[in-house]
């Protein structure tokens, strides 16, 4: 599991007109709580119409449904940053 993988997901699942995934995972990996994986820490941002019809705490449900099984596997963090 890697920034591919959850872009796939995003990607198809809101059709966006912008999403960049970064992986932060190097910027964590002395932190006691990190997995150390190399592929824990994600920052997202992304741009989509289905997500402009949403109110803050909606949209990010949604991407987090969109990665529920990353984020129970494999995501220790996520930062999401919805563009309108």
């Amino acid at each position: 599991m890697d920034e591919s993988t959850i872009y796939k997901k995003l990607f198809s699942s809101f059709k966006p007109s912008f999403l960049k995934v970064e992986n932060e995972s190097h910027l964590h990996s002395n932190h006691a709580q990190s997995p150390k994986s190399g592929n824990s820490h994600f920052a997202i941002t992304i741009k989509s119409e289905v997500l402009n019809k949403l109110n803050r705490i909606e949209r990010q449900r949604k991407v987090y449904n969109a990665l529920q099984e990353e984020m129970k596997n494999h995501i220790h963090a996520l930062k999401i940053k919805i563009l309108s």
